[in-house]
């Protein structure tokens, strides 16, 4: 029942922006002050860049992510930095993804930065890249930060991107 009721709120958020800038004034919402400020260390065209999004996008080929749990699923999938949009697909109730569903570059702006680094605006895209569900509550939160989110750190340390470019759905 939690379940449809947060897909209707996210539906109606979504279909009525006004909705959610209200809602948003009165959330109650962490705020991390530890996180310092990094600045870059070189020029965009030497840097190499990791995606990460919150729009719930994957290979068609890899599970979907789970939306029959009420807390929503913490995992995340790797999107190759060679897939093609044929080869993409979204599972994600929060938000309506019509849109994105026709140009995954609107929330998965993966061909974008092939064209930047094509064009020598950026230096190299990492191999991997990154996409969650987004909606993740309750017994999750724990799990993302003490298992799922480490390990995506390890990834992207083996990596090495100089910058990470995050978009949310």
């Amino acid at each position: 029942m939690k379940t449809r009721i947060n897909i209707l709120l996210a539906k109606v958020f979504t279909r009525t922006p006004i909705l959610g800038r209200l809602w948003s004034k009165f959330a109650r919402m962490p705020v991390n002050t530890t996180v310092p400020w990094t600045p870059m260390r070189k020029p965009l065209e030497q840097s190499r860049v990791c995606l990460i999004t919150t729009a719930g996008l994957h290979l068609k080929a890899d599970p979907p992510f789970n939306m029959a749990d009420p807390a929503g699923d913490p995992t995340y999938r790797i999107v190759p930095a060679t897939a093609g949009a044929a080869e993409l697909t979204i599972t994600h109730d929060y938000y309506d993804h019509r849109d994105a569903d026709r140009d995954y570059n609107i929330v998965f702006p993966l061909d974008r930065l092939r064209e930047l680094v094509a064009a020598g605006h950026l230096g190299s895209l990492t191999p991997g890249h990154y996409s969650f569900m987004g909606h993740i509550d309750g017994r999750h939160v724990e799990r993302l930060e003490r298992e799922i989110l480490p390990a995506l750190l390890g990834r992207l340390s083996a990596e090495a991107p100089d910058f990470v470019f995050l978009t949310p759905a």
